[in-house]
């Protein structure tokens, strides 16, 4: 199938079929609590939601995940994500950018510069794409034909490896990466794609040149159902549902990027649902939080139905800032945090290398 097909698939099935991993309670962060202030001792219309990040300013610390981009319907949900993020002041990711390599004549449905002359834009592009031919010049030029301040490089192998024309050379991919981003003269990032990050991963991803992190963990949509929906062949949908819900959980992912990723910003990712599921990840110490498949679910609809889903997501931010006595986001970095034992990612890990002793 051809790349523009797989995007509509992808946008199709994304939302409107089942592809989600969240919890009952409906948010994959409701273990974590903030602590209650009885007694905020500010007043709610104080609370300042603005922040910095990449050298940006947001009104809320809210990036608009990256989705999609290179068909005519990715065109306009592009236009109305956009011009929502403008009008709102928050950040935008854009869709995996390959396609303009394959396609020049797709360069349109990515950019959005018009609708959004002054929010921060994350060009989006495949890390293993360097590992199939895909050269970091022409890299550089697409993020730089798009407007975008910054590039983020996606890893999605699990999502590679159940799709029937999946690219799974990721051998060598971290030495790839760094001579690649070597070359770039605006900041570079990684993230993943809704599987996560181990310790092990965190560790040698931060001896590279990035400016940022996305932590991207299992709890959100599935891209491993994503692909099972896809596949016409039995055996590869029945691989696609088995590995549907593999990965690390996302409180967990975002804790080894903070903890492990010796001081790179993080944008926390994989599940975020709502301001309240972001501010947790705030006070945990994200920069930011990204959020997308309610925003693709709104962008079908219209603009106004995005902004509307941002502002509902503002006015749950704000809230948890007020009640937890928070001023300002530097007061909700300090806020106390209540994380579970098994939500610990040296917990989460020590558990399985003891199930996996206990069984050798």
């Amino acid at each position: 199938m051809s790349t523009a097909g797989r995007k509509n698939d992808h946008l199709r099935i994304a939302a409107e079929e089942p592809v989600e991993l969240l919890p009952a309670s409906g948010s994959v962060f409701s273990e974590i609590e903030l602590v209650h202030h009885a007694l905020p001792e500010i007043d709610l219309e104080e609370v300042d939601t603005r922040t910095t990040f990449l050298g940006k300013e947001l009104k809320i610390p809210l990036m608009i995940g990256c989705m999609t981009g290179g068909t005519h319907e990715a065109e306009t949900i592009n236009r109305r994500l956009a011009e929502a993020a403008e009008a709102a002041g928050v950040a935008m990711g854009l869709g995996s950018q390959r396609i303009m390599v394959e396609q020049p004549e797709t360069a349109s449905t990515f950019q959005v510069r018009r609708e959004a002359p002054n929010i921060l834009i994350i060009a989006n592009f495949g890390a293993v794409q360097l590992n199939r031919g895909v050269e970091a010049p022409q890299i550089a030029e697409v993020t730089r034909s798009v407007g975008a301040d910054a590039l983020v490089f996606h890893l999605n192998a699990a999502q590679e490896a159940v799709q029937p024309e999946g690219d799974t050379t990721f051998g060598s991919l971290v030495e790839a990466i760094g001579d690649a981003i070597e070359t770039m003269d605006f900041p570079c990032g990684l993230k993943e794609v809704g599987a996560g990050f181990s310790i092990r991963d965190v560790k040698r991803i931060s001896t590279l040149p990035i400016s940022f992190l996305e932590s991207a963990g299992k709890g959100g949509t599935s891209w491993t159902a994503i692909e099972a929906k896809r596949c016409e062949r039995e055996d590869d949908q029945r691989l696609g549902e088995l590995f549907a819900d593999w990965g690390i959980p996302s409180p967990i992912s975002l804790q080894s990027c903070l903890r492990y990723g010796g001081g790179i910003p993080v944008i926390a990712s994989g599940g975020i649902r709502s301001g309240l599921d972001a501010a947790k990840c705030v006070a945990m110490g994200a920069e930011i939080a990204a959020m997308a498949l309610p925003m693709l679910k709104a962008a079908r609809v219209s603009t106004e139905a995005v902004l509307a889903e941002i502002k509902h997501f503002e006015r749950a931010f704000k809230t948890a800032m007020f009640l937890t006595g928070s001023k300002n986001i530097s007061d909700l970095k300090k806020a106390p945090v209540h994380i579970p034992k098994h939500l610990e990612p040296e917990s989460f890990e020590g558990l399985r290398q003891t199930q996996e002793g206990s069984t050798s």
